[in-house]
């Protein structure tokens, strides 16, 4: 039962956390580093979370997390799950119910996370195939297909073997020539980092969690991350100022919707001017010390929540 308490504790611990992380300054001055916070907190959630429920559960083996789980299947080979199996086992009524939401949360995880990316792979896939019809290469705009729309868009589709950046006739007319290199070295940043897989398994707990707002909120904070570090990438290649001008001109003309399984550079959520912010007025950056303390942070997190899947109590 001690460990059910310490894992339950975490868990609330990794909410409280979260919430002040979507409040904290800080994580505009290393966006990196927050993303990394962000995933320890999500997993370390899920981990503890599950964890206290299977301790609580499996409590009456005294093995702990990973022990009882072994007790409990050598059970169930030995008198199956059945009532009248179940009746030979050491099980309060409350801890088979704490047993079956353990699992069943488990299972919604995991198919979120499965189902997500089965279904960003075929979209991707079949918006890959669209575009080698109505697409074009165009010399003058190296790096990226021109796609024949009136309004304005630019984006990337990830992929293994056929990663794209897009770029929309209505795009080339509203941007020079330095703030279309800005973009595309934007999006050529998601796709070399694989931003699309650091987001996906956030994008996973708002399938499984379609109707919690909290989750919702949780996603777009890190989706702004992801795309501030997109910006710091960019800023390496091309000015500061001329992929805030972009964002600023996109901001100005009607914008095309953006595909779905798609990063963009464009987006009518106000924390764009967040990013346009940033970019023109630079914080200083995250000392090593900071960051050092974050990363140090996470993995003490990570490592104690599942230790305690181990404490025998």
């Amino acid at each position: 039962m001690v460990s059910a308490a310490l894992l339950s504790a975490i868990a609330v611990g990794c909410l409280v956390a979260a919430a002040r992380l979507r409040r904290a300054s800080w994580p505009v001055r290393g966006p990196y580093v927050a993303v990394i916070a962000w995933q320890a907190l999500g997993l370390a959630w899920g981990v503890s979370t599950i964890g206290a429920l299977l301790a609580f559960g499996l409590a009456p083996y005294q093995q702990g997390v990973f022990g009882g789980l072994v007790a409990l299947f050598q059970d169930a080979s030995a008198h199956g799950l059945s009532l009248t199996g179940l009746s030979k086992t050491p099980f309060g009524a409350t801890q088979v119910g704490s047993l079956i939401l353990g699992f069943a949360l488990t299972l919604l995880l995991f198919y979120g996370l499965a189902v997500s990316f089965v279904h960003v792979v075929h979209t991707r896939r079949r918006h890959h195939d669209l575009l080698g019809l109505v697409a074009r290469e165009d010399p003058d705009v190296p790096g990226a297909r021109i796609l024949d729309h009136p309004a304005a868009a630019a984006y990337c589709l990830p992929g293994v073997l056929r990663s794209q950046v897009v770029i929309s006739a209505g795009a080339l007319e509203v941007l020079d020539r330095s703030e279309l290199d800005a973009v595309i070295a934007h999006e050529h940043a998601h796709l070399r980092q694989r931003h699309d897989l650091v987001l996906l398994p956030f994008s996973s707990l708002k399938r499984a969690f379609p109707r919690v707002a909290i989750v919702e909120t949780y996603y777009s904070a890190v989706a702004l991350l992801i795309e501030m570090c997109a910006d710091d990438q960019a800023r390496r290649e091309r000015s500061a100022k001329e992929l805030a001008m972009a964002l600023l001109r996109f901001g100005t003309v009607r914008a095309a919707p953006i595909p779905a399984g798609a990063l963009a550079a464009n987006t009518d959520d106000p924390e764009v001017v967040r990013r346009v912010s940033r970019l023109l007025h630079p914080m200083e950056e995250l000392s090593r010390p900071e960051a050092a303390a974050v990363l140090l942070s996470a993995l003490v997190l990570m490592a104690t929540t599942l230790s305690l899947w181990h404490l025998p109590l």
